[in-house]
């Protein structure tokens, strides 16, 4: 599952307001993609994506595997509330990105270089060994950078369970950021949304023309599905093995 949201400008009550506009995009069992579902909002919050998720939760959608986010407020705690077994996997190539929003030209392509190798480390502990040269190396120029990536640990570690090959499949948003990019297309003419319905109607009938290209499972799924499999029935054993409160 992985989510997308872009602000738009709305007319409502003869006032112009900023919305955001959220999809969520979802790939089922054969490893095919699919629109679970458009949202509007002015504000986006906790209360925001719980409302989303109990829709899509009382809709049909039961289980989440793994779910690929970028960094919104109250997002990964709105999944876990109503999927308590999903991995919530940050996005690292927006990980990355707003890493670097706080380092000048000429420093940029070495740090980004050098957040390559945590975001690529192949396990958990290489990776935190990274971290830690990484701070040494630019906490005097760049301290915020560190701090960043250390306060969402815990949304980075869910990649290093998985083989290098399929982390592809799971460490980014790109799958929405390909419909992300077409739907650029066919919003930018318009400036200004007369209503909320204008906006689901251009981007619904963007998203039929998108997904008749939706043909074939994503590349990598069987495996990764195989090894999402494994993961989840490794949890549920650890789970009953563990000595119960009393």
């Amino acid at each position: 599952m992985w989510k997308w949201s872009k602000r738009k400008k709305v007319r409502e009550n003869q006032r112009v307001i900023k919305k955001s506009i959220s999809l969520v995009l979802g790939v089922d069992m054969e490893g095919q993609k699919e629109l679970l579902g458009m949202w509007i909002a002015q504000t986006e919050g906790a209360k925001f994506w719980f409302s989303v998720f109990t829709e899509l939760q009382n809709r049909g959608v039961k289980d989440l595997f793994i779910a690929c986010v970028d960094g919104l407020t109250g997002l990964p705690e709105a999944i876990e509330t109503l999927y308590p077994q999903t991995r919530v996997q940050l996005c690292l190539v927006h990980l990355v990105r707003n890493s670097l929003k706080y380092v000048s030209y000429k420093h940029r392509k070495e740090v980004a270089a050098d957040l390559k190798l945590i975001s690529s480390a192949s396990t958990e502990g290489e990776a935190q060994v990274y971290l830690e040269l990484f701070a040494e190396k630019w906490d005097r120029l760049y301290p915020t950078m560190s701090k960043m990536w250390r306060a969402r640990w815990s949304r980075v570690i869910p990649l290093f369970a998985f083989p290098e090959d399929i982390r592809k499949v799971i460490h980014t948003t790109n799958a929405i950021e390909s419909v992300n990019m077409s739907l650029r297309k066919v919003t930018r003419n318009h400036r200004i949304f007369p209503s909320d319905e204008a906006v689901f109607k251009v981007i619904y009938l963007a998203i039929q023309n998108i997904a008749k290209k939706w043909t074939m499972p994503i590349r990598n799924w069987t495996p990764a599905l195989n090894c999402l499999l494994l993961n989840l029935l490794a949890g549920s054993l650890n789970e009953k093995l563990l000595p119960q409160n009393t």
